[in-house]
């Protein structure tokens, strides 16, 4: 509710416009149980049809008024929301692209997708029907203040019932915060399986796993059905609970409102239009009670929300120089995985001349993706420093650094859009000439010439429909796209045929004699040999770096 009131104050015009109509709504609403005492006691009394048609005519009017008004004001209601709702979404999603790569890996793929998620919960919650839900709980109060002009006994009786039915939608409120939490867990580590199923189909089959997801699914899904069975059965029992509520204060206000009659406090017409005024009274607090499991939902999203609001983003600012030479220095530098009991290497120090080729040799597992993640600037270190050109990357503006990087991960992601608008990812200016000199040079123009799309064809499942060797060059064709100083490559040539690694070296020979500075993953001779420096993270924790003192000469294609 917390949020209500501060989207409301938000727009301190909308919501005066929203009060002023539920206000007029509300009177309006008044008319039939107006329309029928006065039918009762003045036409069917004396049987005048003039009569009779003025106040049927009257009674069609505030129906047709209370229509309008309670339309324009679901429109306000939505005008209320509409900003809130497009900020939540905007923030989310912000800080799902810009949070630090390093804090937003150590939150699961099912949680992220959760917390997205809970955009629509809230907004579910928010919407114009629940607000204006809300907003005509308070004019409850109304009904029972003219039910007390008609007889203080009936408002009594009435106030009573309308206490209790309010009570009790406020207690099941609460008892579905810890039922409906447990359930929303339940049900992210189940679509965590599904996800799998979805994503890695033939995993699945290839290693018979089909068994074991299935039965741990089922167990996931019991658990998960049996939360959502509770939080039905009690919304059940507080709509049974609603409705005897209604009953026993029908039974209540007639009973009591007949002996008023027989006393000649009361009279038939007032009785009967008491009874209305007992139901109209009751309507906004029943409908209030059944919002309970989408306020708990809500509430849940926004603290989740909030916390991840709360993440560390990325610096949009920082240093620019107009003309990095690709110059690089380690300086004392260490990395440690949070949790982890040492570092993954340390104290490594190097000086990189503009124009180097560095090899990076190691192991699975010895940090060879990461120091590429390193200097692209996605994690930062545990200590020490990466210098640019003298300037230390985390003063650097990120945008602008990986516009100067050509990188190539070692598992290559891409979006589900066309190939072209993926290769123009970090360059989306690129023309057709210099679009057409990538694809060229990474061997794709073949592929491309056989697919009826072309540059057109769709690129879906995030890349994981095309070949390792497809996936690769499409990544190399992206990462040219920056015309950048520094070439950061995570094993370039793996995965690839004798012509794509052909076209691997190629590639990086071109890189040299244009001046680039090449950070290089690989164990491939046809690379290793022609190396400036080699940093072996074999040794532990400080890295060998050994200097190769050749006289340049061109890298040629040996073995594949």
């Amino acid at each position: 509710m917390n949020e209500l009131f501060r989207r409301m104050i938000a727009k301190p015009g909308v919501t005066l416009e929203l009060l002023i109509a539920s206000l007029v709504a509300n009177v309006l609403a008044l008319a039939l149980p107006l329309f029928v005492i006065q039918v009762l006691n003045r036409y069917v009394a004396h049987g005048v049809e003039e009569t009779l048609a003025t106040l049927s005519a009257g009674a069609v009017i505030a129906v047709v008024l209370e229509f309008g008004i309670r339309r324009e004001r679901f429109r306000l209601a939505r005008v209320v929301s509409i900003d809130a709702d497009t900020k939540v979404a905007e923030t989310a999603f912000a800080m799902l692209t810009s949070a630090r790569a390093s804090v937003l890996e150590r939150i699961s793929p099912a949680r992220k997708a959760e917390i997205m998620s809970g955009i629509d919960n809230v907004r579910s919650a928010y919407s114009s029907t629940n607000i204006c839900t809300v907003l005509d709980v308070p004019f409850a109060l109304l009904f029972i203040g003219v039910l007390y002009l008609l007889s203080p006994a009936l408002s009594l009786v009435v106030t009573t019932f309308v206490v209790i039915a309010f009570l009790s939608g406020i207690l099941t409120q609460y008892s579905l915060r810890k039922p409906t939490r447990e359930m929303i867990d339940e049900t992210r580590a189940g679509n965590a399986y599904v996800g799998a199923a979805i994503q890695e189909a033939e995993t699945v089959r290839a290693f018979n796993a089909a068994d074991a997801m299935r039965t741990a699914w089922i167990a996931q899904i019991e658990k998960s059905t049996g939360q959502f069975r509770n939080i039905i059965t009690r919304q059940g029992s507080l709509g049974l609970t609603t409705q005897s509520i209604t009953g026993f204060m029908s039974i209540a206000v007639v009973s009591v409102g007949a002996i008023l009659v027989v006393l000649g406090d009361l009279n038939v017409g007032a009785l009967i239009g008491a009874n209305i005024l007992s139901s109209r009274s009751l309507q906004p607090i029943s409908r209030f009670a059944q919002l309970g499991e989408a306020f708990v939902k809500a509430r849940y999203s926004e603290s989740l929300l909030a916390e991840f609001s709360r993440m560390p983003a990325e610096q949009t600012q920082g240093s620019v120089k107009k003309n990095y030479t690709g110059r690089l220095e380690f300086r004392d530098l260490a990395f440690a995985h949070p949790g982890s009991s040492g570092p993954l290497f340390e104290s490594l120090s190097l000086d990189i001349p503009p124009g180097s080729l560095v090899i990076i040799n190691g192991d699975n597992g010895s940090g060879k993706s990461t120091l590429a993640r390193l200097l692209v600037g996605l994690i930062e270190p545990t200590r020490g420093q990466i210098l640019v050109d003298g300037i230390d990357l985390r003063q650097i503006n990120p945008q602008w650094w990986r516009q100067q990087v050509i990188f190539l991960p070692q598992e290559p992601g891409f979006f589900n859009s066309t190939i072209e608008a993926n290769l123009k990812t970090l360059n989306p200016n690129m023309d057709a000439t210099g679009l057409s000199k990538v694809v060229n040079a990474t061997g794709l123009r073949s592929y491309l010439d056989e697919s009826q799309q072309g540059l057109a064809a769709p690129v879906t499942e995030y890349g994981r429909h095309l070949s390792v060797g497809i996936r690769r060059r499409l990544a190399l064709a992206r990462a040219l796209t920056s015309n950048g100083k520094l070439a950061i490559m995570d094993e370039p040539t793996e995965g690839l045929d004798r012509k794509g690694f052909a076209a691997v070296i190629n590639i990086l020979e071109s890189l040299k004699e244009h001046g680039c500075t090449i950070i290089a993953s690989s164990d491939n001779p046809a690379i290793v040999n022609k190396a400036d420096f080699i940093i072996d993270l074999n040794s532990k924790p400080k890295p060998a770096v050994r200097r190769v003192a050749r006289k340049a000469t061109p890298i040629k294609v040996e073995n594949a």
